[in-house]
């Protein structure tokens, strides 16, 4: 799919509406193995970010993708806020070569993986990006696939950011990172659902 302002904005806003519904599930999920703030910070993040595009109104894709990224990275806490933020800043930068949103995603992998350090298994939002990303370029994404890739976290030992501390106790809990990402996509299915 080529990814378009109209696109970008209707994902934005749909995608806000679920973290505010999902706001304080995300922060439980946090308590255990890192600040407890996962929720709320995200909720405020993508608040800045639905008002930046509604108000500032983005002229090309690109303008639309770096205020999403900026958005982001001021107003989200903790690890999410630059990895959010980076996710978009190197789709805003490949937008300068492709609309395609496939190519975009994979060019949002890379940062955040370069962003936070973490790789497959590390019990992190890449482990989340790292499998849905190639299934939805193969355009085989199905909302059962990204409720598997965040389930699978549940029994990984975090090997990245506060989770890390607790070593094995990390296990039985899903990562934060990995649900509010688990909600981009299926959020992203949903409005390709209603784009067709």
């Amino acid at each position: 799919m080529e990814l378009t302002v109209e696109t970008l904005t209707t994902w934005m806003n749909d995608f806000e509406a679920k973290i505010a519904a999902k706001k304080a599930y995300l922060s439980d999920l946090d308590t255990p193995i890192g600040d407890g703030d996962h929720g709320n910070n995200m909720a405020r993040g993508m608040r800045a970010v639905t008002e930046a595009l509604a108000t500032k109104n983005p002229a090309d894709l690109t303008t639309g993708l770096k205020l999403v990224a900026m958005s982001l990275i001021s107003k989200v806490g903790g690890a999410a806020g630059p990895l959010y933020g980076t996710a978009f800043l190197e789709m805003a930068k490949k937008s300068n070569t492709t609309a395609e949103l496939s190519e975009l995603l994979e060019a949002a992998v890379l940062g955040i993986k370069q962003r936070g350090g973490a790789e497959l298994g590390d019990k992190t939002m890449v482990d989340v990006w790292e499998v849905v990303v190639p299934e939805y370029a193969a355009g085989q994404l199905t909302s059962e696939k990204i409720a598997q890739a965040v389930e699978a976290t549940k029994e990984l030992v975090a090997k990245r950011g506060r989770a890390s501390y607790l070593g094995e106790r990390s296990v039985g809990h899903l990562d934060p990172g990995a649900v509010s990402s688990g909600y981009l996509f299926e959020v992203l299915l949903e409005t390709e659902g209603e784009l067709k």
